[in-house]
């Protein structure tokens, strides 16, 4: 390759890269997961919780644990990511949940496809049941959470699987938090993001 075919080839390549860089930014999308470290993200009480990144991978094991973002004013936002649960695992996607003990306070976006509890995947622990897994133990899917407001909707590889209003209001802003929920389970996460929203109606 001569020299005039490289450098077309590297403005090229370049074009291409400021392209998604201004593409990302444009559509407002913030990662939350660099796929290094858990640079951004903290367990209570500090040092407990057996987390790790590998390849790329976030991974939670052993006993119960909860890793929460650093942030803690999430209020109106796109919350999403790409995650799988093992045969006979729990885990959850919490949202605007506060940094503490024990099973946080906050709503909770389910993540379970044959584990014991009979909520699974795609529900709103608690509040909105879904009995029946829509996707298979050990198989990446994704998983959203739009919340506006009281108003949250839950996705689950592009299907609606929770349209709720809480009339009460629970929880209006908190942290991001993944749960571990027992020695039995391993969550595995590769990617984390979220895209703020303004105030719901």
């Amino acid at each position: 390759m001569n020299r005039f075919a490289i450098g077309l080839t590297t403005l090229f390549v370049t074009m291409v890269a400021v392209t998604s860089r201004a593409d990302e930014k444009k559509d407002g999308w913030v990662q939350l997961f660099n796929g290094k470290d858990l640079t951004g993200w903290k367990v209570y009480p500090k040092g407990t919780g057996n987390w790790k990144v590998k390849d790329g991978i976030l991974i939670g094991s052993g006993p119960v644990s909860h890793l929460f973002s650093e942030r803690g004013d999430y209020e109106n936002f796109h919350f999403r990511i790409e995650a799988k649960i093992n045969d006979g695992g729990n885990s959850g996607q919490y949202f605007r949940t506060q940094f503490g003990p024990g099973f946080p306070k906050g709503y909770e976006a389910q993540i379970n496809a044959t584990h014991r509890d009979p909520q699974r995947t795609g529900g709103l622990y608690g509040l909105v049941k879904v009995l029946k897994a829509p996707h298979k133990p050990d198989e990446w899917f994704t998983q959203e959470v739009i919340a506006k407001g009281n108003h949250i909707i839950i996705k689950v590889n592009g299907k609606v699987t929770t349209d709720f209003v809480d009339k009460n209001h629970r929880y209006k802003k908190g942290h991001f938090a993944i749960q571990q929920h027992d020695p039995k389970s391993v969550i595995q996460i590769r990617k984390i993001e979220v895209k703020e929203l303004p105030p719901g109606d």
